[in-house]
């Protein structure tokens, strides 16, 4: 994949600077969307290589996709000039300089004139505009969707408005069917600008991770000096991950953010690492209270910072729910860190292991349920909840 990145940057620069090779350039890709063996194959062997590279970020921070789940844009090729026609048809499509454009009916351009979706470019290809047409058509005529989730960058807001409209008119997404452009910020650097490496080049993820567990293992090992290597190792990967995947869902989706490793990776605050460690503390309470599931009794007096914490605990459920409608799992990240300074106080409050029956066995029921909600809201995350740090 860096072999490929380096060839892609040096084409880049040659298709910017040589007007022949760029009209070489998308040449090419009508003959790739024309079927040409020649380019298909060439193209196969590059797909084949970026989907073990994707597997290999996927599997590294533990994201559940396969090649199964994949449809990438070639997946919509056959369905493209069929997409033109129709809308052609329809007369929501219009020549235009011997392209195919479908003029908006709501949103204008910069100059005052309708915005407009590029179907089919002079030369014949397709681009972006056409597939994700085929695609909202294929998703909800074929796989029966009652809602579509476009989890992508905020500067492609003007796009998805096109596309939704385009769609709505033709008749391929009903009223009766969500489509959202789940839209998110940008990470920035400490200059308040796009994250880059020192050579200038936007950073890879696996960089920015491998940066998070450098330091995260720098940071256990501090409270932990004698860890074992291996054990360090796989307490650092889940700690640098959390930190990364935590910073990214704590911010509210549509804001930037800045990446700072040394504040992503605390022990201490409002990070990923923060709530591994609450609820490793969680469980090595339960475990040295020798817990086990037991009565509980109902008519016991609950302590202030016992009832904040078991309604907080009974407030999961809607936490889940309203992530679910409003597409932000900042507000999951908020829950679980008030949850986790809630238990600070029940430990503060509430001794547990030395506690007289039947109170230690109604305290003991309740970290296991803290316990139970912190590791299955950091599930929900994608993040790993230690037993240990």
């Amino acid at each position: 994949m860096s072999a490929l990145g380096d060839l892609y940057r040096a084409a880049r620069k040659v298709f910017d600077a040589d007007p022949a090779f760029a009209d070489r350039a998308r040449a090419r890709v009508v003959t790739l969307q024309s079927g040409d063996p020649e380019t298909m194959a060439n193209w196969r062997d590059i797909v084949s290589e970026s989907e073990l590279s994707f597997l290999d970020i996927y599997q590294r921070l533990n994201v559940g996709l396969t090649p199964e789940h994949s449809a990438g844009e070639s997946f919509y090729n056959p369905w493209l000039a069929e997409i033109n026609a129709e809308l052609a048809e329809k007369g929501i499509a219009v020549e235009s300089d011997g392209a195919l454009v479908v003029p908006s009916l709501t949103e204008t351009g910069p100059d005052g004139t309708p915005a407009v979706l590029m179907l089919r470019k002079s030369d014949g290809g397709y681009g972006y505009d056409t597939t994700d047409l085929a695609a909202i058509r294929y998703r909800v005529r074929d796989l029966r969707a009652d809602r579509i989730l476009y989890v992508v960058d905020a500067r492609q807001a003007m796009h998805f408005r096109l596309v939704f409209e385009t769609a709505r008119r033709a008749g391929w997404l009903p009223d009766t069917i969500e489509a959202v452009h789940v839209s998110y910020g940008a990470v920035l650097g400490p200059d308040g600008r796009p994250f880059r490496t020192r050579a200038g080049e936007t950073a890879r993820l696996l960089d920015l991770v491998t940066a998070a567990i450098t330091k995260a293992r720098a940071t256990v090992a501090g409270k932990n000096p004698d860890l074992p290597p291996a054990e360090l190792d796989r307490i650092a990967e889940q700690a640098g991950i959390a930190a990364v995947k935590y910073a990214d869902l704590s911010t509210s989706r549509t804001r930037d953010y800045l990446f700072e490793v040394d504040r992503m990776t605390s022990s201490v605050g409002n990070t990923g690492v923060y709530l591994q460690y609450a609820h490793a503390r969680i469980r090595s309470l339960l475990a040295k209270a020798g817990a086990a599931a037991g009565p509980i009794d109902p008519t016991l007096p609950l302590h202030p910072a016992e009832r904040a914490l078991a309604v907080a605990l009974d407030g999961f459920g809607a936490v889940i729910a309203e992530v679910g409608d409003l597409l932000e799992p900042h507000r999951l990240c908020g829950y679980l860190y008030d949850l986790s300074k809630l238990l600070n106080s029940f430990y503060e409050h509430c001794p547990v292991s030395w506690a007289a029956e039947p109170l230690r066995g109604n305290r003991i029921a309740l970290c296991q349920l803290a316990a139970a909600t912190l590791r299955d809201g950091l599930d929900l995350l994608g993040i790993a909840a230690p037993e240990r740090m």
